[in-house]
């Protein structure tokens, strides 16, 4: 699939709608619980179906799971679980068979403590990898080097007997932290990146960027004030100044963006969170050496959506020359759903189409997880039932990230869904069946249907598609904002809330309608309606 004619001259990534797929839970294809590559590529005609661009697939790679995939012990390897090399590549030529490219989760601050280059680096101070993570002396009295906090909970350092020193992790003690400051070590995440490359894969999602590079000193860092949320973590505790978003971050970006440019277009999107998130991610973005695009966590962990929210996110992105170009996600892998978060529950079913519609009309490319299409809520898991070692180290005041992470129910008649033909690794939520991608597909008015419409609208319309975004109200419950592209105009007009709202005076009552959300019409907007006026 391609855009519209009139964007022809755009790369392929620019204003693209892009499907995440966490591949334990699309889809099970050898009955073990555990959804696979073979199982994506089962289901990828529904991915086509919606007119997605893209998919980013979350890990696959060889990997103990104790962080599911994101604790790599080989960055080319395929782990038993979701498959082979073969199937990967079985994907890659379905997927662009249907028009669709692939990108592929990176993960280049930390790997598993189980990973070859690990294990070269911990037996001796004197080998070829003895720096190729951050390793350092104990203080005198034999505590940890720093005061430094790990994300998951506790000290950012773990004791090695081996060579006698402590070496930093700021997840699990099992994913000990790369030294990326050692070119030795970025060649060698080049190569692998390069290695899927000539596998065929068009892009590339880059998790928890700023998280590889730490200050060399190791100074402490300093304490945070309270602002008044509730403190789970000694992470919380602190401002991360000195453990990561190191400025030469920029140097290894631009490592990264040479290679990939030798390829042709391929698309580099970078994770970036914390306290400096904007800042990191322009840099990261700005110019044409350095990476396509980034997207931090504005939405993905707000637990209200306003129209100054909306208004102040996007106007941190404006459309000026070297400022790169955001991506936009209401939900992914490690955020509770965004209809859990966002509207009561007796609202979903209208909050949701107005979610789409405001994902789909903001400038910049827009990050579909899998289930958002389907109107999925967060799932609430027993603890006996928790496989999120942040959430079972942190029970019962860190949310799971496993609510967001259960299985796509595909048939609502189906043993366990259509998912798998045994137990799934997690369960189904208690209302997702009813939300089952056959059960939508039958039904023109559901979510779903309206997800194609509007990926179509935006597909067509090069305004919405790549266009520019000009604020025009944003007050306690109205949104309206304008976008325009090759001499077309088209108004976005949302009411956030759960009531009525007047007409805005200064929005003329256009009947050049493309989409009408929850019996919004010109003159009218209901609790929850949107309006995609061509003006």
């Amino acid at each position: 699939m391609t855009p519209d004619p009139r964007a022809t001259d755009l790369p392929w990534w620019k204003g693209a709608v892009i499907y995440q797929i966490y591949p334990r839970s699309f889809q099970d294809s050898n009955g073990d619980g555990i959804g696979d590559l073979a199982g994506i590529t089962q289901r990828l005609e529904h991915v086509a179906s919606l007119g997605a661009d893209a998919i980013w697939i979350s890990p696959f790679f060889t990997s103990p799971m104790r962080d599911f995939g994101y604790d790599i012990a080989d960055y080319c390897g395929v782990d038993p679980i979701f498959g082979t090399l073969a199937d990967f590549d079985a994907l890659v030529a379905r997927a662009h068979e249907l028009g669709l490219k692939v990108t592929i989760d990176q993960v280049y601050a930390h790997t598993s403590d189980l990973h070859d280059w690990f294990v070269d680096s911990r037996a001796s101070r004197s080998g070829d990898k003895a720096d190729w993570y951050v390793w350092a002396d104990p203080k005198a009295d034999g505590t940890p080097p720093n005061n430094w906090q790990s994300v998951f909970g506790g000290p950012a350092w773990t004791w090695d007997a081996r060579r006698g020193q402590y070496y930093m992790h700021q997840f699990l003690s099992s994913q000990p932290q790369l030294n990326v400051h050692n070119r030795a070590v970025q060649d060698a995440l080049l190569a692998a990146m390069r290695f899927w490359l000539d596998r065929g894969v068009d892009g590339f999602r880059l998790d928890a960027l700023n998280h590889s590079m730490h200050d060399p000193r190791l100074r402490d860092n300093p304490p945070a004030p309270h602002d008044g949320k509730p403190r789970t973590r000694p992470f919380d505790f602190q401002i991360r100044r000195y453990n990561q978003s190191h400025p030469d971050v920029v140097g290894f970006v631009e490592r990264i963006r040479t290679l990939c440019d030798d390829y042709g277009a391929v698309f580099t999107m970078a994770e970036v969170g914390g306290d400096l998130a904007e800042k990191e991610m322009k840099a990261y973005t700005a110019g044409d050496k350095r990476l396509n695009s980034a997207y931090g966590f504005n939405f993905l962990y707000a637990d209200r959506l306003t129209p100054a929210l909306v208004k102040d996110t996007i106007e941190r992105w404006p459309d000026e020359p070297g400022t790169g170009w955001p991506s936009w996600a209401f939900e992914n892998h490690d955020a509770p759903r965004a209809l859990s978060r966002w509207c009561a529950p007796e609202d979903r079913a209208a909050f949701a189409r107005l979610k789409m519609a405001l994902l789909i009309a903001l400038r910049g490319n827009a990050i579909l997880y899998q289930g958002e299409e389907l109107g999925l809520t967060q799932v609430d898991i027993p603890f006996e039932r928790l496989q999120d070692p942040e959430a079972i180290a942190n029970w019962p005041l860190t949310l799971s990230r496993d609510g967001a992470r259960t299985p796509i129910p595909w048939s609502a008649s189906a043993a366990q869904a259509g998912f798998s033909n045994s137990e799934p690794w997690l369960p189904h939520g208690d209302d997702h069946l009813a939300l089952a991608v056959d059960s939508q597909d039958a039904d023109p008015a559901s979510l779903m249907n309206l997800t194609r419409h509007l990926l179509a609208l935006r597909r067509a319309n090069p305004a919405l598609h790549h266009g520019a975004l000009d604020i025009l109200i944003a007050d306690d419950r109205t949104l309206a904002f304008r976008r325009t592209a090759d001499g077309q105009s088209t108004l976005c007009l949302f009411n956030l809330s759960n009531q009525p709202v007047p007409w805005p005076d200064q929005i003329a009552a256009s009947n050049h309608l493309l989409c009408t959300i929850n019996d919004a019409a010109p003159g009218i907007l209901p609790a929850y309606g949107a309006l995609l006026i061509e003006e």
